[in-house]
Order: C-alpha cells, then structure tokens, then sequence
C-alpha cells in the first residue's frame, strides 16, 4: 500500500554557516525521505530557512544592507551547501515568504477567536541608544550568584545558575554598550496555561513522541503531573525595530508588534509545502487538514524538543490544523570526544569539508553508522573515521564490483552468465535477497547503525565467497572459462543488490554503480530478482578512493586558521571586553575561500638538459598484487622489453591489481633503487591526480596503441 508522507527537516536560522553539526539532521532525513521513495511511496521532503528575528536585523545593518538581501544570500549559500552533500529538499524556501505570513496571520486569528491569546503588559530591559528592547542573550552583566562578569541575560556560562535579565548586576546591551532601562510594553501571549492546552497536550506528547520514550519523558517533566499547571503562557510577540511579520490588528489597523521568530518558524514548514503545492499541483489539505490520512514527520535537534512537541502541536490543534504523526528527536554531534571547537580546527563547516575535496558521501556514512533513532549525541572520531570508510566501503563493498568487472570485460565482452545462477546464489549467498525486509525495518525506524551492520556482514559473506572461488585463479586454468564468468557474474550480482540497500545512504555512488551495472535507477523491489540472462555491464571505472588520513589533517588545518567569528565584539562599559553578543554565534570562513577545481601553483622552469636526465620508458605490467600490511600499495612486475622490475606504486586507492595486468604504462627507469618495508623497489610507474584529490583521484599514464615495451619517452 502506498502511503503518502510529508517530511520536514528543522529550519536553518539564516545568520551563518552549515557546519558538520547541522548535517547530522539533514543527512539523517535525507536517508529517510530517499528510503521512503526507494519503497514506492509518495513522500515529499521540505525546508526553508528560518529568517526573521533580531540577530538577523543586526547582522544586516552591520554589513550595511538590507535584511532581505542578507537572507536571499545566505539562503544561496546554505542551498549550496546542502546540494554538495546531496541532500535532495523536494522544496527548500523561506519563512520570509508570502505562504508563511498566511499560514501565521491564519493560525493567530484563529487562537485569537478561541479567547487563547491574551495582550498583557511587560517589563524588560530597553536599549536607548539603539531604541529598541533587547532580548535576553543580548543583554549581559555580572552573574548574581557568582559576581563572573559579562554574562548573558538568562544564564551564567560559569556557575550555570539560571536568572531573570533583571537580576543582572551592573547591565548593559550588548549591541551598543549602553546602559538598559526597565520599560514597560504590551506583549501578545499564547495561553498554554489554558485547560484546553493542558488537556490536549497530555494526550498530544504521548502521541508525537512515542518512537522515543526519552523524549516522552522529558515532556512530562515540563508538563508536571495531572492536576499540575506548570506550563507558562508563550509570550508570541517582539517589539520594533524587528525583522519578521506585523501582528494583524483589527480591522487592519497596525499593532506595531511582530510575530516572534519562534511563531513563525514552524509555520514555515506549512509554507514550504504551500509552495511546493502551487509548483506541483498537490493538495495541501491532504496533508496539512484536520481530517488528513497523510503521514506528518519533523526530524530535528533535541534542543528544540520543547517548541516542536508543545508550543507547535497546541497551536495546530486549537487552529484547526492535523498534528504531526511524529517528531523525531536526534542528539548532539560531538568531534573526537569534545564539543566542536574552532580552536582545535573541529568547528567545521559544510563549505570547508568540500572544498578541502573530501568525498561528502564518506560522511553521509560515517553519519548513518552511528545514529540509531535515538536522542544520543554520536562522535565523529577522525581516526574512526578514516578507518571505517576504508574498511568498509572501499575494502568491502567496492572490492566486489572491481574483483569482477575486468575479468567480465576482457573475457565475456562485458556480458554476464545469470541463466543457472537463482540456486547459486542462495545456496552461496544465504539470506543476501532475503535481508531486504530486515534492512527495511531498521531504516524506517531510523536505526542506520543496524542495517549498515548488516549490510557490511553481507558484504564479508560476498568477499569470502570471492576468496573461496579465486576468479584470478580460474582466469588462469584451462576449461575454466564458464566457471569464472559464473562466478564474476554472481558477484556482480551481489554487488548490486549491496548497491540498492546501500543506495539511501549514497546517492551518487549508487548512480555511479547503475552507470556501470548498465541498468534503470534502482528500487528497493528490485533486489528481489537478478539480472536478466545475457545481461551487458559497461567498462568499469573505480567508484571511491580511500580516505587519506593527510585529507582529514589538512581540513582540521584548515578550519584552525581560518574560522573567525561573524559578529564583532562590543566594549562594554568597563575596562572588560565583552565577547559576541550571540553565545552560539555561527561562524564562517575569515579569510577567502579556496575553490573546488583551484589550479595547483605553476612548478618552475628547468632545462631540456633537466628534463633529459629523465629515462621515461614504455613497460608492460606482467604482474600486480596486493601487499600485505600496506593500506596504500600495489606490487607491479614491469615488463621493459628486456628485462623486469619490481615498482611498488601508491595507487591502491584507485586500482584493483586484476585491472592493472596487462596493460601499457610509463615508468622513470633511471630512478635510484629503494629499499622499502617490503622489498626493493626499482623504479616509478607515472600517474596523474586531480587538485582537489576527487574520486578516483589516481590516473595511471597509458601510451597509445603501438607503443612498445622498453620504447624510451622523449
């Protein structure tokens, strides 16, 4: 049965930078939302940046244009960002947008006419020289319990005790460094006290959360116990100056008041869908009405469990809109142990990563290996990291594929032999077809942890059974061509039923895979059958490099010296310096930014004598292995016509040693013996590689056809 889904990411507050913390979210549902439509269904995947608000006002005046003109900038860059990890929105859009006041001016008039809101008068700190009211983080003072200085408006970042802005001692704005004053304003209020909230949202947590019973019980300790009213009315409104919508008044009278951040931000995943509606012609009723069958899901941070889970049902219900089916919480990303730091170079953000050329898919598995739907904050281990993605991608699921296509190319004309293999391959590969159903259950249930387990023991199973038969050895005996064309054929096979369950999790490997596998993308019912007899794969090219551990140091470098803060420091009115007035401030890139496809710098000139010192010669390979305990080395035999050499060449990462045999290449022949780990090496086979180190990152040099062994290259 096909189920129809709308899915929503957390909204993307438009003051800064993706970094790796945020991608945990969106390549978490990104996952999701792939798996679903993989399955048939009709699921749709929205966000928009999140754009209104005080921090947004200031960090445009400060850069001296317009707050429209920061967020459609930021919303390029976060777009960016987000497509060179391959997350595919179905709509990402704005809450700065025509939809989202609609949606916010509806659903306020409607609690309005249910007596939920109340106007009530407020003391807080304003501004003088700035003529404005100053929200809680951007008022600072000594803490009063602690007497530490320059602390924010609602906590101490020392002692950790929590106060009202007006218990600060000594206060001042951290925008201007003036000296607040307590005034008075009539605020707008939604009554969550009311006994209709209260009611509702008893039942409501249980409902939206009951994936998660952390997540359950958290919501009852802000709710109390039956017959306890510890929810606070939700003040909804902010005074101007303020970036965001204006508080309809009656009869279209202005109220001066504005919609705060937190009302309109979640409405903005009704206005993203409303959007994509009038691009797609759906139906937005069918997923946002009262009486929707529809499937409703927010993937977000455990931080904003509170708005998502209370405030955000409460106002769908007493508007007359349908609630969510779930919200799924996800904990916090932490980088070898610690919070990230931009000190230590691990404050990295989603630009950096890609421009420092590394593979955005060896996060997205890394990321998927550790979450398991739970509230759990997960580590990215850069050691781990480098090892798991080695391991397991390159050394497992890749070496399947590249054992295989040469021998099927050269042999068969690229044509496999699938006629008598149905018995085959579930007498040599038990329970690889049958897992489908098993790895479906722990995506949706958003345990990737589990189902790449198994996925990456199905892939050892496949590699034993590599090991059992010896294409290389059956390549080499006579009368045992059909054998090796049903062995490869088998494990071409498997490789690509691996590729279907893997396929949420890498997207573009998957169409790198499809490319070579000669097939239709690919769906989750499709690893239910093999390929038809006869069936014709292209040539094969390889699909990922390993992770060099000298990529990952170089991006820690990287993000060490040039991450600055975005907001200057204001002085305030002592001798002490205050430190930004946002306490998680985003930040970005400093200095200027490196670019994918950067030209390497020019090598200076020498001499045709120089170059003449050189004996480049035409060789043959007659031999390539593996070697034991190298991650990056191959051991080339090279035939030069008259004699041999022994070359051991760093090219692993992009080669499989059965391709390379064969084949015509180019070595230094006058380059000094050297005495390595594993043996003398006697030369040095030529290869290119792009600036940017993409995949496959290794190009050996070939000559043109004619060429000879032993033909020196002048």
């Amino acid at each position: 049965m096909t189920r129809k889904i709308l899915v929503t990411s957390a909204l993307p507050y438009a003051n800064g930078a993706i970094h790796l913390g945020h991608l945990v979210e969106y390549i978490q549902t990104d996952i999701w939302t792939r798996f679903q439509k993989m399955r048939g269904h009709e699921c749709w995947y929205v966000c928009a940046d999140d754009t209104h608000g005080t921090p947004i006002m200031l960090r445009a005046e400060k850069e001296g244009i317009s707050p429209e003109q920061l967020i459609a900038r930021v919303h390029a860059e976060h777009s960016r960002d987000f497509a060179g990890f391959h997350v595919a929105f179905d709509n990402y859009h704005t809450t700065h947008s025509d939809e989202t006041r609609h949606y916010s001016e509806d659903i306020y008039g409607k609690l309005k006419a249910a007596g939920l809101i109340e106007v009530r008068a407020i003391e807080q700190f304003y501004d003088p020289v700035k003529a404005m009211f100053l929200p809680d983080r951007f008022i600072k003072g000594e803490c009063p319990k602690c007497g530490t200085r320059d602390q924010y408006g609602d906590a101490c970042e020392s002692c950790g005790a929590a106060y009202a802005p007006t218990e600060l001692k000594n206060p001042y704005s951290a925008v201007s460094g003036a000296k607040p004053e307590l005034r008075s304003s009539d605020h707008y209020f939604f009554k969550l006290s009311d006994p209709r909230c209260q009611e509702f949202l008893r039942r409501a947590t249980r409902a939206v959360c009951e994936n998660q019973p952390e997540a359950i019980n958290k919501l009852q300790e802000w709710l109390g116990e039956p017959g306890e009213n510890k929810l606070t009315d939700w003040d909804i409104s902010r005074d101007a100056p303020y970036f965001g919508f204006e508080i309809p008044g009656d009869n279209g009278q202005s109220t001066g008041k504005y919609f705060y951040v937190w009302l309109d931000a979640p409405i903005g995943y009704m206005g993203s869908f409303k959007n994509l509606c009038k691009k797609k012609g759906l139906d937005f009723d069918a997923f946002w009405g009262k009486g929707s069958t529809a499937e409703l899901y927010h993937f977000i941070g455990k931080d904003i469990l509170y708005f998502h889970a209370l405030f955000w049902p409460a106002e769908l219900e007493h508007a007359g809109y349908r609630i969510p089916t779930s919200v799924f919480a996800h904990g916090f990303l932490t980088v070898d142990g610690a919070k990230m730091s931009k000190s230590r170079g691990t404050f990295i953000t989603a630009e950096s990563y890609l421009v420092q050329g590394l593979n955005p898919e060896w996060l997205r598995y890394y990321f998927a290996a550790k979450l398991n739907g739970s509230m759990e904050d997960i580590d990215l281990n850069l050691d781990d990291f480098v090892s798991r993605v080695n391991s397991d991608l390159v050394g497992k699921y890749i070496n399947i594929a590249s054992r295989a296509a040469g021998f099927v190319a050269k042999r068969f004309d690229g044509k496999l032999d699938t006629r008598h293999l149905n018995e085959t391959f579930r007498a040599e590969l038990p329970g690889l077809v049958d897992a489908g159903e098993e790895i479906a259950a722990h995506y949706e249930a958003r345990d990737y942890a589990r189902a790449l387990r198994r996925v990456m023991a199905l892939a050892d199973q496949i590699n034993q059974y590599v090991d059992k038969h010896q294409p290389w050895t059956l390549a080499k005996q006579e009368g045992q061509g059909a054998k090796l064309q049903e062995v490869c054929s088998l494990l071409i096979n498997a490789f690509r039923i691996l590729t279907i369950y893997l396929k949420p999790v890498l997207p573009k490997l998957a169409r790198r895979a499809e490319e070579f596998l000669n097939v239709a993308p690919l769906h989750w019912r499709d690893a239910a059958h093999l390929l038809p007899p006869a069936h014709l794969i292209n040539p094969y090219e390889h699909l990922m490099q390993r992770i060099d551990p000298k990529q990952v140091d170089a991006l820690v470098a990287a993000n060490r010296e040039s991450l600055a803060p975005t907001v200057a420091v204001v002085p305030a009115p002592t001798s002490a310096q205050a430190p930004s007035p946002q306490r998680h401030a985003q930040h970005q890139q400093a200095t200027e930014d490196k670019t994918q496809g950067q030209a390497e710098p020019k090598a200076q000139h020498i001499s045709i004598d120089d170059f003449a010192k050189v004996d480049l010669r035409i060789a043959r390979i007659a031999d390539a292995r593996h070697v034991e305990g190298a991650d990056k080395l191959i051991q080339l035999t090279l035939d030069l016509g008259t004699e041999t050499r022994n070359v051991f060449a760093g090219i692993k990462s992009a080669y499989d040693p059965a391709q390379l045999v064969g084949r015509l290449t180019v070595m230094v022949a006058n380059l000094a013996p050297r005495k390595m780990k594993f043996g003398m090496s006697e030369g040095m086979v030529l290869a290119a590689s792009d600036a940017d180190g993409k995949s496959p990152g290794i190009y050996l040099l070939s000559p043109d056809s004619g060429a000879q062994p032993g033909m020196r290259v002048k």
